[in-house]
């Protein structure tokens, strides 16, 4: 160490990433006190971002600490096969090389997929490696690995036989591009300018014409009906008659319904089941015909007459001017609209009618428990049992069920008032208000006044409104009025006899309910809540969860979970298979192989043989078969599987006998080409005669069952132990994508929550608050930044920059400062070393007492461990980080380091007294012990942060016992070593130092020249004798001397009592000094002038950004102080200047 003149990041790095891959260190074989963590898996499509980065630096400090903590922490890694994406990426390089995808087919675009995968895969596990992940690479996973695709096939079949996945005819985002369809989630909608075209439609009878607004013209020739408000007077004559579909001639009719919006376009809108999602729901409910008039490539089909064959916007062109031609276009007008385009290739989507498969995540099984794992048990239970006992028969309820409809309840109460409220009968003592709706309650106060002792509930969106005399108007309100017993004696006489003929009851709640909800509350509470952080996006969950369609979760492409199903063309029946299916181990071993599309359904035992020793893609270093015998077929321990054993099967299986038992499989084998056919058998009919389903299956899909399918499930393996995980780090961009139905499933599968605390974490972007793109070029590549300033540097940069709710604005100047603090551990580690005897350790028992400067810094280092242990445990990533860079750079380095000289460099004279030798020595080996001491402690605190260069340093620490820093206990605060009156008595020799410090810098004296220094003290003057060598030193002093008035042709400095003289001979000319600073103060005023107007400026404050504002402010108060400070610098020079 003591030979290492520079720091060398890439040096370091590099070692210790593949010392701490290859010796497995992160791996923990059977976890006792578990802390799981799942990676969100990266996608298989090439490298990674700044925003992947941040994930996994985040990540990474909570495991490394948590590790650090005694918990055996498992972290799984794994990649996402991301299909679109990845077979966007494929194709893409199919095409440079002149190919065409279609034209290759299915398998043969497969094959070149999965060449391609394990490369990108290498590639990004090299960069996580790289960037110092603590993952366990032995319990890596890839979603379309062959236990994924085995629990893929289990989720779909269960889910489908619970009656929670469906096929069906409906109107879905259709991607022309990648030609697939796409969940609402995966559409981006980006505004506009557009046109709004204003069409004539004749009326049937002749009487004249109907005008409808539309931003898409070319979408009318699948028109079949045009609709108006009920309530608009402008066309109430004009429902139940006919108008003529101009360019096709199609008689269609006008309608009313309730959907229409009166104020867009001229209130009649054209109706386009087959193109347009409000326009598929308004047909289904008037069973209007659907006219499908465009193909997959969204280009005009057959139903588009003289158009057909025509690109959409071709044929919008066309179809304008044609209208045009034949008077039938009233007008034109600019129109600003959201469009809908894909969220990978950005191409505007086609609303399409499509028959897909769907997930219904609406559906309570579904949905309620997903809800109930975030807003917790008190709460949900709450709210359920005022469902209950609230609504008074005859009281008319409006639940604001969606926006434009309402349903009406009538229920019985149940359950006794005063369960809930705790209060005795007639107390006004149940008043519930939701976080963020305080500004209801002043609206409940004064409906409430017609009611003595009413109680009041103010529900959040989607809950009840209970009004007993409402209007229109305050139906938007989310309020309940609740009468307990007093309360009821108050209304009507029609719900008085209510209560007479026993219609409500209030009963009391039994006991066993009450004690049955007290500990479910706790469990609840305890065990089965994720916790988002910041809190604010639990609320916005929450809402969407309230409102959810059914999630569309087929696609069109190839790469993928292809869907477990097969078509009976006989009997036209649906077929689930899973290897469940199946009795005997090689029938299993064949379907998932076919199923994962390892082999086809022709093979020879010899091609099986081949698959089942190729790498798995669960591990590089396990087969395929020891990936089933290992995690799928715990009950089969055959090794003898070779193309001989499995020809004996397959033969055998021929058997007439063999075929009764089992007769979902069967094996025929053809002579001429010699080999062996599967064959499935239709569960309804038993004909053979079965088509497997061509799509795939959303990504998402596979993605929503990660936190379990990563551990083993459906399988009971030792790793499920592992769930639910302890943490999830994610992006607020996929909360709805992936955490939700991560949430969703994990309830539906494993009845428990996925992981208990959910950190959403802010977007990167560039040091404008700009997005990163390619296109704007302003893209910090995390690899670079790791090539020039290393991965330490680029990980603290994150961290500390991570503000819960703000976004992360990047510079590359930002990681260039942070690589300085690197630089000054290293060197500071550097000194400690250079500067400890080898023999330290077993001089120990011969050290001095410490020194208060000592206690100081033993202190400081608790209350920093305090500090950055609370921090990580609220994951506040930069309170951690900043705690540990002021301690590190302005503590220990610039202060307690430069005292410890005193004593490492005191000199021995050969005069010396013996005991005075004694004394000198024993002091340096304290100073060496303190230094040492705080430096390992130092280390481990910034371990989590910067894991590759404390890594280094330890490992050369007299005192490192481990094989890994990461493997020491974390630093906890200890009250024993927490000493008040030594911080007080440092803080106060510092103030003093730094104004001395300060006033040197004023008069421009160089910072090595030694000055003489007046003072006069009252409280601080037996600090400034006990520590005068220190201010002698630190503030570069050769003389220091008591006075009890200013020495003429000084310059005063202040430090609360202490007053400090310096002469002004050892500074710069006294007049050049007035000139400079009288320059210095008129820029000074000018720009706090300027900046002064601006915050008077309306215009300003409105229309900046609230960040400017904040700044400008700062700015302000800042030079202000400044200002003042040259003010008097100036006054006392002046003052000076008579003297001289």
């Amino acid at each position: 160490m003591k030979d290492i003149k520079e720091y060398n990041h890439k040096e370091i790095e590099k070692k210790h990433a593949q010392r701490w891959y290859y010796q497995k260190l992160y791996h923990i074989e059977k976890p006792k006190d578990k802390f799981s963590v799942v990676i969100p898996p990266p996608n298989v499509t090439g490298s990674l971002h700044m925003g992947h980065a941040l994930n996994i630096t985040l990540q990474d400090i909570v495991c490394r600490w948590q590790r650090m903590l005694g918990k055996d922490v498992v972290w799984v890694p794994g990649f996402d096969h991301a299909g679109i994406a990845t077979q966007y990426v494929v194709d893409k390089k199919i095409q440079e090389e002149g190919k065409n995808r279609l034209e290759m087919g299915r398998e043969e675009f497969l094959k070149r997929v999965w060449e391609w995968v394990p490369i990108s895969r290498n590639s990004i596990r090299e960069q996580l490696i790289k960037l110092g992940a603590s993952v366990d690479w032995q319990r890596e996973r890839f979603t379309l690995d062959e236990g994924f695709s085995r629990l893929v096939r289990y989720a779909f079949r269960r889910l489908y036989e619970e009656g929670l996945i469906y096929r069906g005819e409906y109107i879905v985002n259709w991607c022309p591009k990648d030609l697939t369809a796409l969940s609402d989630l995966e559409v981006e909608h980006e505004e506009e300018e557009g046109k709004l075209y204003y069409i004539k439609y004749p009326l049937e009878d002749g009487s004249g014409y109907i005008t409808v607004a539309t931003t898409r013209p070319e979408t009318m020739l699948g028109d079949t009906a045009i609709a108006v408000h009920p309530e608009d007077e402008r066309y109430k004559h004009l429902v139940g008659k006919y108008a003529i579909l101009p360019l096709v001639g199609r008689r269609i009719p006008i309608i009313a319904d309730e959907r229409v919006k009166p104020e867009f376009g001229t209130g009649a809108v054209k109706i386009t089941p087959a193109h347009d999602p409000l326009d598929f729901e308004i047909g289904k409910s008037h069973n209007l015909p659907m006219v499908q008039i465009m193909d997959q490539f969204a280009r005009i089909n057959e139903n588009g007459g003289e158009f057909a064959g025509l690109d959409r916007y071709t044929a919008r062109q066309r179809i304008v001017q044609k209208l045009e031609e034949l008077g039938l276009l009233e007008k034109v007008e600019s129109h600003r609209h959201a469009v809908g385009k894909c969220y990978r290739c950005k191409t505007v989507l086609e609303p399409m009618v499509s028959t897909q498969w769907f997930l219904k995540v609406s559906d309570p099984r579904i949905k309620e428990p997903a809800i109930k794992a975030v807003l917790g048990y008190t709460q949900r239970q709450e709210r359920e049992l005022n469902l209950q006992i609230l609504y008074v028969q005859g009281l008319e309820v409006v639940i604001k069920v969606a926006e434009g409809s309402k349903t009406k309840l009538v229920v019985v109460i149940k359950e006794g008032i005063d369960f809930l409220v705790g209060k005795k009968e007639g107390e006004l003592s149940f008043i519930y208000i939701p976080e963020g709706r305080e500004e209801l309650l002043e609206v409940a106060k004064e409906k409430a006044k017609e009611h003595k002792n009413a109680h009041m509930l103010l529900k959040v969106k989607g809950a009840i409104t209970l009004i007993r005399e409402y209007s229109e108007e305050n139906l938007s309100g989310e309020l309940m009025l609740v009468a307990d017993k007093e309360g009821l004696k108050l209304l009507d006489d029609r719900e008085q006899r209510l209560l007479e003929k026993g219609e409500v009851q209030l009963e009391p709640v039994q006991k066993s309910l009450r004690v049955k909800w007290e500990r479910e509350k706790e469990v609840w509470e305890e065990e089965k809540r994720v916790a988002f952080v910041p809190e604010n996006w639990k609320k916005i969950y929450l809402q969407w969860m309230e409102n959810l369609k059914d999630w569309c979760i087929s696609r069109q492409i190839w790469w993928g979970h292809r869907i477990p199903v097969w078509y009976c063309k006989d009997c036209g029946h649906i077929n689930v298979f899973t290897d469940d299916d199946f009795d005997r181990v090689y029938d299993k071993l064949i379907f998932n192989l076919i199923a994962d599309g390892k082999i086809k359904e022709e093979f020879t035992p010899e091609e099986v043989e081949e698959v089942l020793k190729s790498p798995s893609f669960v591990h590089p270093e396990m087969t395929v078969l020891e990936f089933y015998k290992r995690f799928v077929f715990h009950k089969y321990h055959s090794t003898d599987v070779s193309a001989h054993s499995l020809r004996l099967f397959f033969t055998q299986d021929l058997n007439p006998t063999a075929l009764l038992a089992n007769r979902s499989v069967r094996y025929k084998y053809n002579s001429q080409t010699k080999k062996f056919r599967f064959m499935l058998y239709c569960k309804n009919c038993g004909s053979d005669k079965l088509e497997w389903e061509t799509d795939v299956l959303d990504t998402w899909f596979s993605s929503a069952l990660w936190p379990f399918g990563v551990f083993g499930f459906p399988e009971n393996t030792e790793d499920l132990k592992l769930y639910p995980t302890d943490l999830l780090v994610t992006g607020f961009d996929i909360i709805f994508f992936w955490v939700a139905r991560m949430i969703m499933m994990g309830m539906f599968f494993m009845k428990d929550i996925p992981f208990r605390d959910v950190y959403i974490h802010a977007l990167v972007r560039d040091e404008k608050g700009q997005k990163m793109s390619k296109t704007k070029g302003n893209v910090i590549d995390p690899l670079d930044i790791i090539e020039k300033y290393g991965a330490d540097a680029l990980r603290f940069t994150l961290a500390i920059l991570t503000q819960q709710g703000r976004d992360i604005r990047l510079s590359e100047k930002r990681f260039e400062g942070y690589k300085h603090f690197a630089n000054k551990l290293w060197n500071a580690g550097r000194f400690i070393l250079m500067n400890l005897d080898d023999d330290l350790l077993t001089k120990l028992p011969y050290s001095a007492p410490p020194r208060v400067e000592d206690l100081w810094i033993l202190t400081l280092l608790n209350e920093t461990a305090q500090e950055v242990n609370n921090a990580l445990s609220e994951y506040k990533f930069s309170n951690a980080c900043q705690a540990l860079y002021d301690f590190v750079w302005s503590e220990f380095c610039d202060w307690y380091i430069e005292m410890c000289k005193l004593r490492l460099y005191a000199k021995v004279e050969e005069n010396t007294p013996p005991e005075e030798k004694e004394r000198i020595e024993r002091e340096r080996i304290t100073a060496q012990s303190f230094l040492l001491m705080t430096f390992d402690r130092i280390l481990k605190l910034l371990h989590p942060f910067m894991p590759y260069i404390t890594e280094e340093l330890y490992l050369h620490l007299p005192t490192a016992v481990k094989d890994s820093i990461s493997l020491e206990e974390f630093p906890q605060y200890n009250p024993q070593e927490v000493y008040p009156q030594a911080k007080e008595k440092i803080e106060r020799l510092k103030e003093i130092i730094t104004s001395i410090r300060a006033l040197r810098s004023d008069l421009r004296i160089e910072p090595a020249k030694k000055i003489k220094l007046y003072y006069r003290a009252e409280d601080s003057k037996e600090l400034v004798e006990e520590f005068k060598e220190y201010i002698l030193s630190l503030a570069k002093v050769e003389e220091l001397m008591e006075v009890q008035e200013r020495p003429p042709a000084t310059i005063a400095g202040f430090s609360k009592d202490f007053e400090f003289y310096i002469p002004v001979e050892f500074g710069a000319k006294v007049e050049e000094l007035i000139q400079s600073y009288k320059r210095k103060l008129q820029e000074v005023e000018r720009t706090l002038t300027s900046l002064s107007a601006r915050l008077k400026s309306p215009n300003f404050l409105e229309k900046a950004p609230p960040e400017e504002v904040e700044k400008t402010k700062q700015s302000v108060e800042e030079l202000t102080q400044e200002q003042e400070r040259l003010r008097k610098l100036i006054k006392l020079l002046e003052e000076v200047m008579v003297e001289l």
